[in-house]
């Protein structure tokens, strides 16, 4: 099945009752029972969820997978991972992540008994050194947030393995439509699905998609016990952003890719980090494993201090100042006071995060609107 095909009918079929051709919204936390432990394959909506059901199939056939599992939230599919784990086990780390990935780790894992260690996965000569006999586990974003840096899934996927251990995908900012990282070698795939998943910044949400069965079900076990589950709504949300992703996507990554390349020419930018520019570091590795560039930028300005963007802020009338990413509409992002600033400043200025990066979500409106904006805006800086 070809991919706007598969969009549109992932993990729907008509309902059996009354023909209704989008999955109902089944608001209900209880189910009845013929008699004890005889019922529908539905007991509680903690466990099971007739509308959860058809969104974690949905899921899974988008990513190619055997299993998809829905949480209440990125980092709640992120915890789950990470209980695949036990203390004294060792995590290599994309060095430029999420700083909300970076926090659990740090601030919930680390005490736990997990040992992290931040490299640039871009770089596999580097993963291999930092490899240690308790490495159980490869953890990366790629592309990567907020920097776009690119890791190659396949060579990681082979180090991984040959080390006995698990490569994890944060796939949020590619969408399972741009890349494909089961397909690479990869053992597990992880989104923020309240980014490109759900599209339109209404819902909160995180999956994971994976081929492994045992795997699958220590995390669904984790699902339920711990209970970080999306409600029917939320779940409906992102089922019917889905039917879209692969428009949205081509939209978002042509908006990108002309936005990019006016910043690249702007006399008050001094980089920009985007994966469909020829500069771009990892470039011809992007067009190997991506189908399109994707609809994130990140770009650097003129300025050594954040006081300095307060003009440039007041001037937007397209693009938001907002956490999140991923909708139809454009957001703008300061990394360091916002998604990054749980990082230690230290480790941000090291990493390229400064005070003068900005993060984009380009959106699906008018390309010559937002240029316009960008335009107009920079010149208050």
């Amino acid at each position: 099945m070809k991919w706007h095909t598969l969009a549109v009918h992932a993990g729907t079929e008509s309902d059996p009752l009354t023909g209704a051709v989008m999955t109902p919204v089944y608001f209900t936390s209880t189910y009845a029972q013929e008699a004890p432990g005889v019922h529908k394959g539905y007991e509680y909506s903690r466990t099971h969820n007739p509308t959860r059901s058809a969104l974690e199939a949905a899921l899974a056939q988008l990513e190619g997978a055997k299993h998809g599992l829905a949480f209440a939230s990125g980092l709640a599919a992120t915890d789950a991972i990470l209980r695949l784990l036990r203390p004294g086990d060792h995590v290599l780390v994309s060095r430029d992540l999420y700083g909300g990935t970076y926090r659990l780790m740090r601030k919930v894992f680390e005490p736990w008994g997990l040992s992290f260690d931040f490299v640039d996965t871009t770089d596999p000569a580097q993963v291999e050194e930092a490899l240690r006999p308790q490495t159980k586990m490869i953890w990366i974003e790629t592309p990567s947030n907020p920097l776009l840096r690119i890791s190659p899934i396949a060579v990681l996927a082979d180090i991984a393995h040959q080390s006995n251990a698990y490569l994890v995908v944060d796939n949020t900012f590619a969408t399972p439509y741009l890349q494909a990282p089961l397909e690479m070698g990869a053992d597990i795939v992880m989104h923020s699905a309240t980014k490109y998943l759900g599209g339109h910044s209404d819902a909160v949400m995180g999956a994971i998609m994976l081929n492994k069965d045992e795997e699958a079900q220590r995390l669904r076990f984790f699902q339920n016990a711990v209970g970080a589950v999306p409600g029917p709504m939320d779940c409906f949300l992102v089922l019917r952003g889905i039917k879209t992703l692969p428009l949205r996507l081509q939209k978002h990554s042509e908006n990108a890719q002309k936005i990019a390349e006016f910043l690249a020419t702007h006399p008050k930018v001094s980089k920009v980090y985007y994966p469909g520019l020829v500069t771009h570091p990892q470039y011809l590795l992007a067009k190997q494993q991506m189908r399109l560039s994707g609809g994130m930028i990140a770009f650097e300005v003129k300025v050594s201090r954040v006081e300095e963007l307060q003009n440039f802020w007041s001037a937007l009338k397209v693009f938001l100042l907002a956490e999140s990413l991923g909708g139809v509409e454009s957001l703008i992002n300061h990394p360091a006071t916002m998604t990054h600033a749980s990082i230690p400043e230290a480790e941000r200025l090291a990493l390229g995060i400064t005070p003068g990066l900005l993060r984009l979500s380009v959106g699906i409106e008018d390309v010559d609107d937002l240029i316009a904006d960008l335009k107009g805006a920079l010149q208050r800086i």
